[in-house]
């Protein structure tokens, strides 16, 4: 441990208690020092993303948020509903660190000759724990950024960009030619937008307002849906009539909108076939639901045959069924257009102090498309 390094550091923690108390707190916790193949990263940007606030606030109802603690200190406790605290048994009192990916300069290594290669260079790291001041990784499980990349380029290097990949992947592994993607003008949606010109795939998009259709627009993106105006299902179908679209994947979850996908991909079929059958189209229509925008249940009105599927869909065990191959030629493309596809913006920069704020957790605990949030560990901390 150099001079420069504390020897204490934070952490922000989320701990359920079984009364159904949330607690979110600073943890000061051992600054680790790096193991051979090992480097340590002083973190500066991690973004707030919608894994990340299923552990972080969960079910929990931020209008009960009260605050307690000194300000560089606080600690936020928060109401979680009896069935839900039923539901989470397995994570009772356990204090959870908190935080999916960011990025970071490394400012210790070491002795192995690749971490060392790694010394003041600025990377992006996954793996948890990512909501801290300081945070240790494998030299292998770190990407080093491009030249003139800032931590806040690089900090959504790994969860939006690899997942928008992995749906055009998807597609081409499954058969399909076209895709369809919902609250699609979110970051990863823009990502997936910049992807699909790109590489000449056509992707419908499904907005929820007519300003998000605007954003998409403004991108370039060639077909967009807005699901609140009243010709919503028409439009739908005539976007999958031309595109010939046959797999979706809706970050919603609840609602109608799985099924209304489903029945417009069978009337876009049905227009292209020779025959009638009683059991619909031959054509498979699939729906990976991704996201939990919507925490009710998922409506399906059973009008689209039967050669139809729907399913969750999570990237980690996508790169598994692709390998190490597969993920460092993902990983590579990142890299190599992390200014300019996989570019991500953000509502508004916090510290982490500020992160446990009751006005600064109702605002990103929204989820609002378009909206997105980013931490900065060393930001108003002594």
């Amino acid at each position: 441990m150099t001079a420069n390094i504390p020897p204490t550091s934070l952490q922000l923690r989320s701990l359920l208690k079984a009364d159904g108390a949330l607690e979110l707190s600073l943890a000061e916790v051992a600054t680790p020092a790096p193991a051979e193949d090992e480097v340590l990263v002083r973190v500066e940007a991690s973004p707030l993303n919608p894994s990340d606030l299923g552990l972080l606030i969960g079910p929990a109802d931020p209008a009960t948020a009260i605050v307690s603690g000194r300000p560089d200190r606080p600690k936020t406790t928060l109401a979680v509903p009896p069935r839900a605290v039923q539901a989470l048994a397995a994570r009772l009192g356990q204090s959870l660190p908190v935080g999916n990916e960011g990025a970071g300069v490394v400012v210790a290594a070491g002795s192995n000759p690749q971490a060392q290669t790694l010394l003041g260079r600025h990377v992006a790291l996954i793996g948890g724990a990512m909501y801290a001041q300081y945070r240790t990784a494998k030299v292998r499980d770190v990407l080093p950024l491009p030249p003139g990349a800032t931590s806040a380029d690089g900090a959504s290097c790994f969860v939006n960009p690899l997942t928008a990949l992995a749906m055009v992947e998807t597609m081409r592994l499954e058969g399909h030619t076209a895709l369809v993607h919902t609250a699609a003008a979110s970051n990863l949606g823009q990502m997936l937008n910049r992807i699909c010109l790109a590489d000449g795939v056509q992707l419908v998009n499904i907005v929820r307002s007519p300003a998000q259709a605007a954003i998409l627009k403004e991108i370039g993106a060639l077909e967009v849906v807005d699901s609140s105006a009243p010709d919503f299902a028409d439009a739908l179908t005539e976007a999958l009539v031309r595109t010939g679209a046959t797999l979706a994947f809706d970050a919603i979850g609840g609602g109608r909108l799985a099924g209304q996908i489903l029945s417009g991909m069978e009337i876009a079929a049905n227009r292209m076939a020779t025959s009638y059958s009683r059991y619909g189209s031959t054509v498979h229509k699939q729906v990976y639901i991704y996201g939990m925008l919507d925490t009710g249940p998922t409506e399906l009105v059973r009008n689209f045959g039967m050669a139809w599927g729907v399913g969750g869909f999570l990237l980690t065990p996508f790169l598994q069924k692709i390998g190490p191959e597969g993920g460092a030629r993902l990983r590579a493309r990142v890299a190599a257009e992390l200014k300019t596809t996989f570019a991500s913006h953000y509502t508004a920069e916090i510290g982490l102090a500020e992160a446990l704020k009751p006005e600064v957790i109702a605002a990103y605990n929204r989820k609002s498309t378009g909206e997105k949030y980013l931490i900065t560990p060393q930001k108003g901390l002594a």
